[in-house]
Order: structure tokens, then sequence, then C-alpha cells
């Protein structure tokens, strides 16, 4: 890592050590949730269009680092290293893919260095390129690419207007292999395995044999595993990692404990290259005091970059926090009792939005697409807006890399996989190839495998192609990557689709409407949409929603329009409107 805790301490950053102070002072009374607060999530990432790859998985933009570490691809189905990495990411950044998705935010799985060697259960033989069996959280590993690759792709999205988010874990390591030695006991266990029935059943214990469990329990401190500093020796650069580790120390007053050495290494890259915000792996899975010291750690790190780096700094949005919490999800789905939005692990209810996080996954979306739009978005809307979730965000996702239960395993329905998650109230997760209908059912792939394919690139036209070349596969798949786009550009422009109130206006066809009043980030408004229109001329009663000689861009055609009469008129081939304000 290249972060400069060694440098003098200016005004700004004692400032910053204000934040941490507050944060740490908050912590004692956290784990017994007292009734919702607000927190007043700003607009942006309440109504964000994320994109969550599988960074192995989604694109390769250099060969040559496809085989690192002498791993082989012995592994079962879908469980070696595929080739995918950070400058193929890049390249798509700059291709312009992500930007005519309307996506907002990229998600990438973890890029730290893995463990070397593979790891055989009943699911069969694996390596790590899924990112999450962490050897040195001080490195990228090189199946993946470099620091410097890491840099600009960062940059490179910055300068696109999309934000990142880093994939980042403290709950446990990669496991010991033939290659790689196990942790210290004083850092890890590997027993008792979770019981999953209370709060202490599913903190300290181990989640799987894959995954030792880092002792996020202990204040006691610990010295460096040996095998990490003959790593950081080996590689010349051990003196200025325990220079970093001293410096972070003194000025955080912390215990030098695993968590904290971790929190330490996790900021580091939000301090160097302005990451914007952690999804946080296995929230749930540590104490969640833990997590508003992460917070702080972030706020502290990302103001600090943005203060050295105004040039690169396109706005003042702060540190943003998505925590994964199995089983949490709107409307009582599963450890969350309806009509709040507390965890339930069986002998306590925790607030994870009172513990630093922003945002939550939703898990329950996957399941609540099977109803039918208004029911969602109504239920939602509510909760969002009026319930315990209000000033909060959450993420949903109709399909992510490790839900047994994703929404549409057969790709039977993406059309209305696409509208209800893309114009529902909250956040919306894109799954890498869900606008391309990716395939999910692998006979041969054992457990989450089969959701962890290489992106099917394959199935869109190469560029140079008409439309006479294509082949039906081809023109499918351009089609409804069409329609994904069209929806993620209305919610790129109209904060309202994700962040205003649900209202709905007509049964059949379906038309309802979103606004988004007055905020403390001065945004106002609104937009509306129809579903099951005519095909070809129709009329669109706007219910007082736009003024009188207001232009509307109609934007599933691209039509422009004007209001008279409190209606707009169109002819287009769609049955799908999708109407707010002209762009600023």
């Amino acid at each position: 890592m290249f972060t400069h805790y060694h440098k003098a301490q200016s005004a700004y950053q004692l400032a910053y050590r204000c934040v941490l102070i507050m944060f740490m002072l908050n912590s004692a009374s956290t784990l017994a949730s007292p009734a919702p607060q607000s927190n007043s999530v700003d607009p942006f990432w309440q109504n964000a269009t994320v994109y969550f790859m599988m960074t192995d998985r989604f694109a390769n933009g250099d060969k040559s680092n496809d085989k690192q570490f002498d791993r082989k691809p012995d592994g079962a189905t879908l469980r070696n290293f595929m080739g995918g990495d950070i400058k193929g990411v890049t390249q798509k950044i700059k291709s312009g893919y992500f930007t005519d998705l309307g996506v907002d935010v990229l998600w990438l799985t973890p890029l730290n260095e893995q463990i070397h060697g593979r790891w055989d259960d009943e699911w069969g033989r694996s390596y790590p390129f899924h990112g999450y069996w962490i050897k040195d959280w001080t490195a990228i590993d090189p199946n993946f690419g470099t620091e410097q690759d890491m840099a600009e792709m960062i940059a490179t999205a910055h300068a696109h207007g999309i934000k990142v988010l880093a994939d980042v874990i403290i709950n446990h390591t990669g496991p010991k292999t033939s290659k790689d030695v196990a942790w210290p006991d004083e850092w890890v266990r590997t027993k008792p395995y979770c019981s999953w029935d209370s709060y202490q059943g599913n903190v300290e214990c181990a989640l799987a044999s894959s995954l030792t469990d880092i002792r996020t329990e202990s204040e006691a401190p610990v010295t460096l595993p040996p095998f990490l500093i003959e790593k950081w020796r080996s590689e010349g650069r051990l003196e200025q990692e325990l220079a970093e580790l001293n410096a972070f120390f003194e000025r955080t007053k912390l215990p030098r404990a695993p968590k904290y050495y971790i929190t330490k290494w996790i900021t580091d890259w939000v301090r160097e290259y302005g990451i914007d915000g952690f999804r946080v792996d296995t929230a749930k899975h540590v104490e969640a005091d833990v997590w508003k010291i992460v917070k702080a750690e972030g706020t502290t790190a990302l103001a600090q970059w943005k203060a050295e780096h105004p040039e690169q700094a396109s706005d003042n949005k702060p540190f943003f926090m998505v925590g994964e919490v199995m089983h949490f999800g709107v409307d009582g789905f599963k450890n969350t009792p309806k009509g709040t939005r507390l965890y339930d692990y069986g002998d306590k209810q925790v607030d994870f939005f009172a513990n630093g996080f922003d945002s939550l996954i939703n898990m329950g979306f996957a399941a609540h697409a099977e109803q039918d739009m208004e029911q969602i978005f109504s239920t939602y809307s509510h909760e969002l807006n009026q319930g315990a979730l209000q000033g909060v965000s959450v993420l949903n996702y109709v399909v992510s890399h490790d839900d047994p239960e994703p929404f549409d395993p057969k790709r039977e329905h993406p059309y209305q996989a696409a509208l209800k998650l893309m114009l529902a109230p909250g956040s919306a997760q894109i799954y890498y190839g869900d606008e391309l209908a990716r395939n999910l059912t692998y006979p041969d792939a054992v457990g989450d495998a089969t959701w962890r394919s290489f992106m099917n690139w394959q199935d869109l036209p190469p560029a140079d192609n008409n439309a006479e070349q294509l082949t039906p596969k081809q023109l499918y798949t351009q089609q409804l990557l069409k329609h994904w786009q069209k929806l993620g550009q209305f919610r790129h422009a109209h904060l309202s689709v994700g962040a205003g109130v649900h209202k709905m206006l007509q049964e059949k066809p379906y038309v309802f409407q979103r606004t988004l009043g007055a905020t403390k980030q001065n945004v106002v408004d609104q937009v509306l949409v129809a579903i099951g229109m005519p095909k070809g001329s129709k009329v669109i009663e706007l219910h007082t929603l736009f003024e009188e000689g207001a232009e509307l861009k109609e934007y599933y055609s691209g039509t422009t329009v004007t209001v008279h009469d409190n209606q707009v008129t169109l002819d287009t081939p769609f049955d799908i409107v999708l109407l707010g304000a002209l762009e600023q």
C-alpha cells in the first residue's frame, strides 16, 4: 500500500479525529436498538443504480495475469479462475457500457490478495476467484491486476461520474491450504461453527471450515502473523507497513486487536484512491459496534482524499456503507420483524443503521418480485418514506452471487424482472449479466457456483455487425439490453424513481407517479410511468403532475413532448411510457 500516515497532521486531519471520537463515544449503546431514527440518506444513494460484478467473471482486459501462484485449472465446474480482471472493468467504463446502462455506482468483489492454494470440500475443489478468502489485506491479488490498475479504474469511474464501492471483510480470513499457513490462534478460531440461533451463535463462531473466523469480540493486543511479516519483508515493504500501523494506532488510540488492524487496512485504499464507500461482507457476524469505527475511519479517509485531490472530488457526498446482513429485508422478511428495521438474532435485536450503515442489502426483494408491481411499489414506498426505514436506504436485487433463491432463475421473465427492480423504490443492484439474461443454471455446477459463470458477452453482437447478420440469440440479447438501458437512464436522470413517494394513478393500464419533495440537497423531482399502454398513438393523462407547456422527455422512446390540457400525446411502438422533465 502507498498510504501516508506518516505525514504531519494538519488542521483538517485533527478534525477527522473528532469524527472517530463521535462514533466511538456512541458505541456502548448500539447493540440493543432504540426506536428507529432517521439517518437522512442522500437521495442519490436512495436512488442509485449499483452494478455488482464478480471481478474474475466480468471482462478479461489483461490475459498476461490469468495464471498466478501456479493456480491450476483443476477445480470443480465454475470454481477456477477464469481471467476477469480490473483492466477489463476499466475498459468497459471507457467504452460507455455502464454509462449507457445508467449505472451510478460500481461494486466489485474483493480485490485483496487471496490464498494461493485451493480448498476441497463437499462442493468440490475451489480456488479463491470470488475474492472472499483473503490472505493479505494490504495487497491486490495479481490474478485481478495491480494496485496501479485499481487506481486507474477508480479514477476512470470518477471521470465518468460513477462512484466505486469496495467489498470489504473483517469477519474471516481465507483457509489454511497446502500453500497457505493458518493465521495465529490469537487472531482466528475455527470452531465452534455458527449455530444461527442466537447473537453469540452468529458472531463468536466460524461460518464454515473454509472461513477462519476473526476474533472480532477481542480488544486484546496481538502481534502480526509471522507469515505476513516475512511476506512484507520479501516484498521490500515491511518498514513502510509497520510505520503506517504505528501511526494508525498512535492516532486512533485503539488497541492492536485484530479487528482494528483490518480496519486500518480496509480504509487505506479509501484514503489513497478515493473509494466512495464500502459494501460490507457478512456484517451480522461481527459485533455491530465495530462498524461504527469502520464508518468513522472511512469517513475520515475519504474526507482526507477529497481535501488532497480537489480536482478529482466531484462532490461532497460523505462516505457510504451498505451491509450484507443475511435475511434482512423489507416488510417482515425472515429475520426482520415486520414494521421495524431491526435484525432479530433470536435473543437480541440489532439496528445496523444505528451502527454506521446507511443502507442494507434487501434480501427480501427476490422473493417480493413474485408479487405484482403495485404491491411491491406501494409497500416499499411506505416503508422507506413513512415507515421504519424512513431516512435510510435498501439495496434491492433479483439475483446475487450467493442467494440460493434468485427471482426468475431460468431467465423466463427478464423484461418483468427489469421493470420490477429498476422501477422499485430504493436503490437497485444489477448483478452482472442480469441485463443480458446470463445463464444461471449449470447442471454440473454445485452450490453457488451456478450463479458465477463468466459474463455472456458472446450473446451481444460485435460492434461492426449490422442487423442482418445477427443471430436470434444476439438480436434478443441486444433488445433486452436496450430495455435495461432505457430504465437505467430514466433512474439516472430522475432521483424520484428510487427516492420519491409512490402513488398509483390508474390500475389498468397501470399508471403511477413518484414525487420527491425539497430536501436538504434541494432536490425536487417527479415522474410518471405507464405500463401496458397501447402501442402506437396514445394519450397520457398527467393528473396535474406537470405544468401546462412543460417540455417532457419520454425516456423509453426518447421522444420529447409538451404538456397541453394536462396531458401529452405520444406515438411510439412501445407499451411503456417513462415521463420526466428534460434533463438540465
